[in-house]
């Protein structure tokens, strides 16, 4: 698996999907600096969910008989009904909160678009 790659277009995903969310409130050219320096907590936040609940699966799910791809189809389907169920509620108790609902879909979106990276990586190395 190439994680780090996978870190880096997630935390670049991520990074973007927030801001963008993030600047429905207004936009102020002191933001700019926050933007940029964001990307380290971002970093930090999208390593963590990535290795501690994507990883697992491919690590301990793949084995002789059973390759990434069907780790893929197996649990993808359920980890991104959880994944939507707790993100729809912090969105739902910060109805307010235009920073914390760009964090829910940024994490939302970014660990589903790390589960297809992760599935089209294992695809190519099969070709």
């Amino acid at each position: 698996m190439k994680i780090p790659s996978n870190l880096a277009k997630s935390s670049l995903l991520a990074t973007g999907i927030f801001w963008v969310i993030g600047m429905t409130d207004g936009f102020h050219i002191n933001m700019m600096a926050f933007m940029f320096i964001s990307y380290i907590p971002v970093f930090v936040c999208c390593t963590g969910t990535i290795l501690l609940t994507i990883c697992p699966f491919y690590f301990f799910g793949e084995t002789k008989h059973f390759s990434k791809r069907q780790v893929f189809q197996r649990f993808y389907p359920y980890y991104s009904i959880v994944c939507f169920a707790l993100c729809a509620y912090g969105i739902y108790e910060n109805t307010n909160e235009t920073f914390l609902i760009g964090f829910f879909v940024a994490a939302f979106f970014t660990t589903m678009q790390s589960w297809i990276w992760f599935a089209k990586e294992s695809a190519d190395e099969t070709v």
